[in-house]
């Protein structure tokens, strides 16, 4: 009955409209111009549709690098990507491109940065050119992947601390002279692996096969069993939502609540993103 009221559910007190891609993740919010002054309200609302959806996109947003950045730090302060060229006009802007010279390589399921302490609250992906066909982004559901677990997996993961670290990424895409330097300017993290979303109250899986390394506690065959299990939680379809991207589309994901995975499929075309990130907080878990 939930989901269905949720599809059903046209408030005329919002200011824009809300099309739910599927039953519990991704929605898009049309009829809004995010050049324009939004106010408080408006924020208010967009942020209440992205923590209920998860992931939020908008159509045909022909905004600037400033307009974009501006549009982000209505939800909080931002962070800038260690892979940010230095010198750049708008450092927190990150161009994510990929070409023939050049193929993508964010195909897997993955949390933005979750090698931070405190990683992002959430990520604002605008589309400046994309390939004809191909290039979709996929999102995952895992709070919805949570509540899929059997009880006694619920009861077993929740509590444990899993490691994240960025040059399980990066570690190969960096100089060899630099790699000292990454190693502590970015040390290990450690994060539930189980997940308290501190808005919702919901738990989500919150490990992923992007940054996470192992379990605490767990002997290396057993910390490896058991994160392949939850990372095969974000694969299944029926947690999902895709996306098709066209010029000036945005995506803003919740990274606490979701999963994403950038298809690699459009070699050797053009796909050119730009991605401003929300700073978050330190994550937590409470029964």
């Amino acid at each position: 009955m939930a989901i269905q009221e949720s599809f059903a559910e046209s408030p005329e007190n919002l200011p824009f409209s809300v099309h739910p891609l599927t039953p519990t993740i991704g929605a898009e919010l049309l009829d809004i111009d995010l050049r324009e002054d939004l106010g408080g309200d408006t924020i208010a609302a967009i942020k209440d549709q992205l923590l209920k959806w998860k992931v939020i996109f908008f159509r045909d947003q022909d905004i600037t690098p400033a307009q974009h950045i501006a549009f982000a730090r209505a939800f909080g302060a931002l962070e800038i990507h260690p892979a940010t060229p230095p010198g750049e006009t708008h450092p927190e802007v990150l161009r994510i491109v990929h070409d023939q010279d050049s193929k993508g390589r964010e195909n897997a399921w993955h949390s933005d940065v979750t090698w931070r302490p405190e990683p992002s609250l959430g990520s604002i992906l605008r589309a400046i050119e994309v390939p004809p066909v191909g290039g979709d982004t996929l999102f995952s559901d895992m709070e919805a992947a949570y509540e899929g677990l059997s009880p006694e997996m619920k009861r077993f993961a929740s509590g444990l601390t899993a490691e994240h670290d960025i040059m399980q990424v990066f570690g190969d895409r960096i100089p060899e002279e630099m790699r000292a330097e990454w190693r502590e300017k970015f040390p290990v993290s450690e994060h539930p692996v189980i997940r308290t979303h501190p808005e919702t109250g919901a738990q989500t899986i919150y490990v992923n096969i992007g940054f996470t390394t192992r379990i605490k506690g767990l002997d290396p065959e057993e910390s490896d069993w058991l994160l392949k299990h939850l990372w095969k939680q974000a694969s299944l379809p029926e947690y999902q939502c895709r996306f098709r991207w066209r010029a000036n589309s945005i995506a803003f994901w919740d990274n606490r609540a979701c999963q994403h995975y950038a298809a690699s499929d459009y070699w050797p075309a053009r796909r050119e993103m730009e991605r401003v990130t929300v700073a978050g907080d330190k994550p937590f878990y409470k029964a």
